[in-house]
């Protein structure tokens, strides 16, 4: 008899298809592809499946694809795309493959390509037989075996030639859920005991004060003290922004990237709320995001949006004591968190954005007070958007100097050292995503601005 998949796994693989061909076909990030089905009651299901198939498409595509081209022609981008969740799920689904395959055929069927049903049998049945075979093929190469592009892996390796391999690796491991927590509303030893109350299995993060980790992902309505604004979202990498910095009470600061609104929500915990902070961010949706973190926060900060490359029309010429700036970058140290960046990046991509880095870090520049202290931070593991970036500036800026932070040395996971500020790579199971961070001083005979 043949086997039938579960009920509405033939539709959750169609709906997850969909959602994989925005990202590769039309450029969308994961997150713009899924939340079209926010609401949608197999939400979890599609998101699995999709966020899979995307994180080990550039292995799985060169597996099954060429099976389906032995003809000739060009394959629809649904029947290719199709092919690669349906071998995702072959591989890491707890269904039988036979199930697997019928699930498949029944969803080509509701891509509208009924035509193709016979030959999507026909492909995933001979995988199967192949697998062992076509696994290997594509696996003697280091890039595809780790399911990255070519370009990133060379990047990587020239970066990073010691810890390539578990670079690699860890930016295929499923992120760990880390929260913070406003210590100001209670402490990580208490909340921990609230979550094991709660049936919640969790544990502190060594040398990052305000981070918990949980040992399983949780919905956010589920978590204790969420919704009232205790804990965030943020994994302990970030959190080292609000550290690093170490804004104090009654200071004037300068979030200058601020979207979403974790790092604004943790500089003012950070302080106690007691800070002149102004959340800038170019984007009104976004900068909507970071409303509604600080309302849930119960905090307060001034949000405008602008872009910090054009005329300054919207400050009012008081300098700030300390700016943030958490700059837009090529985001290679939250793969694992966004598999979609290994599908959108190009190495053509990195002057592009180091570039822009540079831009708003001299754009940052002159609303600094003499005294006061910059923290450039980026979610990249690539030298030329971090410490490249820093090496260009500090060459054309006499008054500036960089800031030895101390408090990094304490730091888990462990920040290692630069010529120009502190690297975290993403290697640990349980550890923090891979980050930068550089922190500059303004000189004091600088004139004021």
């Amino acid at each position: 008899m043949k086997a039938r998949p579960p009920a509405g796994a033939a539709q959750v693989l169609a709906t997850a298809t969909r959602v994989v061909l925005q990202v590769v076909l039309e450029g969308h990030s994961a997150d713009e592809a899924l939340a079209g089905f926010a609401n949608h009651p197999q939400r979890a299901a599609i998101q699995a499946i999709a966020l899979g198939a995307v994180r080990w498409y550039v292995r799985l595509a060169p597996a099954v694809l060429p099976l389906a081209s032995a003809g000739g022609g060009e394959l629809d981008a649904r029947l290719r795309v199709l092919l690669v969740c349906a071998v995702h799920q072959l591989e890491y689904s707890s269904h039988s493959p036979a199930s697997s395959v019928a699930a498949a055929v029944d969803a080509i069927r509701l891509l509208d390509l009924a035509r193709a049903a016979g030959l999507v049998n026909a492909v995933l049945r001979r995988y199967l037989r192949e697998r062992a075979l076509r696994l290997a093929a594509v696996d003697r190469t280091l890039a595809t075996r780790h399911a990255h592009p070519a370009w990133l892996v060379k990047a990587l390796a020239q970066a990073w030639p010691q810890h390539l391999e578990q670079i690699l690796t860890a930016n295929n491991e499923h992120p760990p859920l880390c929260l913070r927590l406003d210590l100001r509303r209670g402490s990580v030893p208490a909340y921990l005991d609230e979550l094991k109350a709660a049936g919640i299995e969790a544990n502190g993060v060594s040398g990052v004060d305000s981070a918990v980790c949980l040992a399983a992902a949780l919905p956010v309505r589920e978590i204790p003290g969420f919704a009232e604004g205790r804990v965030s979202v943020q994994d302990s990498s970030a959190q080292l922004a609000a550290v690093l910095l170490a804004p104090q009470p009654g200071e004037r600061v300068l979030d200058a990237c601020a979207a979403p609104g974790g790092k604004t929500g943790a500089l003012l915990e950070r302080a106690g709320g007691e800070l002149d902070l102004v959340a800038l961010d170019s984007d009104a949706v976004r900068l909507h995001r970071v409303a509604e973190n600080l309302e849930r926060l119960q905090r307060k900060a001034q949000l405008v949006q602008a872009d910090l490359r054009a005329a300054p029309d919207w400050w009012d010429a008081r300098p700030f004591d300390a700016i943030l700036l958490d700059a837009p970058c090529s985001g290679t140290g939250v793969i694992r968190r966004h598999p979609d960046i290994k599908l959108l990046r190009r190495a053509a991509d990195l002057p592009r954005l180091a570039a822009t880095q540079l831009e708003l870090l001299r754009a940052c520049w002159p609303l600094l007070r003499p005294g006061g202290r910059l923290l450039y931070g980026t979610c990249s593991v690539l030298p030329v958007e971090n410490l490249g970036v820093i090496e260009a500036f500090l060459a054309n800026e006499p008054g500036a100097s960089l800031t030895q932070l101390p408090q990094a040395a304490n730091c888990s996971p462990p920040l290692r050292s630069t010529s120009t500020g502190w690297q975290i790579l993403p290697l640990a199971r349980a550890g923090g995503d891979g980050f930068y961070y550089a922190c500059l001083t303004r000189a004091t005979t600088a004139g004021t601005v």
